[in-house]
């Protein structure tokens, strides 16, 4: 993308990609058992069209004092969360499926801790792991 445009200001960016990150998770899954190329092409068009405007959005948003230290927490977690998130989301499934028949009203305090618990494993993975690491192997490499 960067080879092809260039980066604009764009007003209220962090909250136009957050309600189109939102609305792209918010939808799954579209089409049956039957119409599995329904879902084959939602998820090429989000691929191949949605996200990258949301990150030509991004580059291009303004932002406010309040968003600027949101966004940076939120890119500075978001290579820690990626690689820690998915042993939580393993054992919630496990929960769920030793809790047959749980309804969601029970099980939103579950996914609630889940979600916290990833948030401050990756918080102590970029403090305790990421942050020294990328130090030693600057002063290393120079």
């Amino acid at each position: 993308m960067s080879r092809v445009t260039q980066p604009t200001k764009i007003k209220n960016a962090f909250l136009w990609c957050s309600i189109l990150v939102a609305t792209v998770l918010f939808m799954p899954r579209i089409g049956g058992a039957t119409q599995l190329w329904m879902n084959g092409l939602y998820e090429s068009i989000c691929i191949i069209i949605i996200f990258p405007i949301i990150v030509y959005i991004g580059a291009s948003g303004i932002l406010h004092p309040n968003e600027d230290k949101i966004c940076k927490f939120l890119g500075d977690i978001s290579y820690p969360l990626y690689m820690t998130h998915y042993v939580l989301v393993y054992f919630y499934v496990a929960w769920i499926s030793n809790h047959k028949g749980i309804t969601l009203e029970d099980a939103w305090p579950m996914a609630l801790l889940t979600f916290g618990s990833a948030v401050v494993l990756a918080v102590i993975s970029l403090k305790l792991y990421d942050e020294p690491v990328r130090k030693w192997l600057h002063q290393k490499l120079g």
